[in-house]
């Protein structure tokens, strides 16, 4: 891909409208051109901010019905409309529901924190079987393992290895989400691999493992004694939960 197909399909791409291949492609480019990357990561800077620093407003409960009066009114003839063309009587109609679809949608639609953040969470996971980054400490020993965080992080990752339960750990590496610095743990099943994405958590108390799917792949995430994780792969769901759970034992 060139720089401008990149800048065309780049806002497509942040939103996760892109299939599989086009993702690739993107990450691809992304990795070789630095001017394209920066200009992702600004997107990426604009949108966060927006999701956690922006004021949310809902909809006033009168707002449909005064919007259906305004639009009657405007379609009765009286005095002044019979003096004016139909076609700009008409036109001014639209430009009404127009505004009031958008503002409606603006107010609506606004995209959760959680998605975008999902939305991150696979782009990493995508990142890292793109290139040889899957792993900056490659070991099947979470003594090994653990310890390598150490100075690179403000937290302590706990870090488990189930080979016994089929889940071998493959590694670690760092990764930035959420405007954070994070632990990512990685896992293998049979050819499948997983990313364990773990950071401080905002929240005091633990959650519920919430699930979510996107792009084809398959995200549970939870906060437990202080920490946020998130286990993202191509596996099948109930078999990723079987890790999951084995990492809430910890």
């Amino acid at each position: 891909m060139i720089c401008h197909e990149v800048q065309e399909l780049i806002h497509g791409y942040a939103d996760g409208e892109l299939d599989l291949v086009r993702n690739l492609e993107m990450e691809r480019h992304f990795r070789d051109c630095a001017s394209c990357s920066g200009a992702y990561e600004r997107l990426q800077g604009i949108r966060s901010a927006i999701a956690t620093g922006a004021p949310y407003y809902t909809a006033p409960s009168g707002l449909g019905q005064r919007l259906r009066s305004r639009l009657r009114q405007a379609a009765e003839p009286d005095a002044v409309r019979s003096r004016t063309p139909l076609r700009w009587q008409w036109i001014g109609i639209a430009a009404a529901v127009l505004i009031a679809v958008l503002m409606v949608t603006t107010l609506i639609h606004r995209p959760e924190p959680t998605q975008l953040l999902a939305q991150d969470v696979v782009a990493s996971h995508v990142r890292s079987l793109m290139a040889t980054h899957l792993t900056d400490v490659p070991s099947t020993d979470q003594h090994t393992v653990k310890p390598w965080f150490n100075g690179k992080l403000d937290f302590s990752p706990t870090v488990g290895n189930f080979a016994e339960q089929g889940f071998p750990l493959v590694g670690g590496r760092l990764d930035y989400l959420d405007n954070h610095p994070v632990a990512a743990l990685v896992y293998r099943r049979h050819q499948h691999i997983i990313n364990l994405l773990v950071w401080p958590s905002s929240r005091q108390s633990d959650s519920a493992v919430g699930q979510t799917e996107l792009q084809g792949y398959h995200l549970l995430h939870w906060t437990k004694a202080g920490m946020t994780y998130w286990a993202v792969s191509d596996l099948n769901i109930s078999e990723l939960r079987q890790l999951v759970d084995l990492v809430r034992t910890l």
